[in-house]
């Protein structure tokens, strides 16, 4: 029973792979479509499977219902700074896509899909004993990775353009 994300997970992939496949030649930019697949992919895995990470070795988490920290916020954790790391893409990925979304309402976005990733882990986390901790500094740290991601995308675009000047 704990496996159903992890399948769900998995048709996913495959049938967003098969969609990519089926119509690869109208994309305008095949590579960072395939690139922005895999890096999704990659997020809900590690988001919503039962499985850790310790920085150097995977394993299955055991069979338990997960918990929410509301701890204070320590900078210094590297955990947080991981969070902030992995939704780096995130946000290059949604400025990419939705170009003429302003860095506030991304800001905004952020926070909104932070925290549903956080609800999305503690609702499966009771329902499939997943065991995943829901934790209020994974909302900012994630928030803050998808702002900075969109900061390096409009960087990225006013070089680029100075460049071609």
């Amino acid at each position: 029973m704990r496996w159903i994300p992890a399948l769900f997970i998995v048709l996913l992939v495959g049938v967003s792979g098969l969609d990519i496949a089926i119509n690869f030649k109208k994309i305008q930019h095949p590579r960072f479509m395939i690139l922005s697949w895999l890096y999704t992919m990659c997020l809900l895995a590690v988001l919503f499977m039962p499985i850790a990470s310790n920085g150097l070795v995977i394993h299955l988490t055991t069979p338990r219902v997960g918990r929410v920290n509301l701890q204070e916020l320590q900078l210094t954790n590297l955990e947080f700074v991981e969070n902030i790391i992995m939704t780096v893409p995130l946000g290059v990925i949604i400025k990419k896509y939705f170009s003429k979304l302003p860095l506030t309402l991304i800001a905004i976005l952020g926070i909104i899909l932070s925290g549903s990733f956080e609800t999305v882990q503690y609702v499966l986390s009771h329902l499939f004993l997943i065991n995943r901790t829901s934790d209020i500094n994974d909302v900012i740290s994630n928030t803050l990775g998808i702002v900075i991601g969109a900061i390096l995308m409009l960087l990225y675009r006013y070089f680029k353009t100075k460049g071609e000047n």
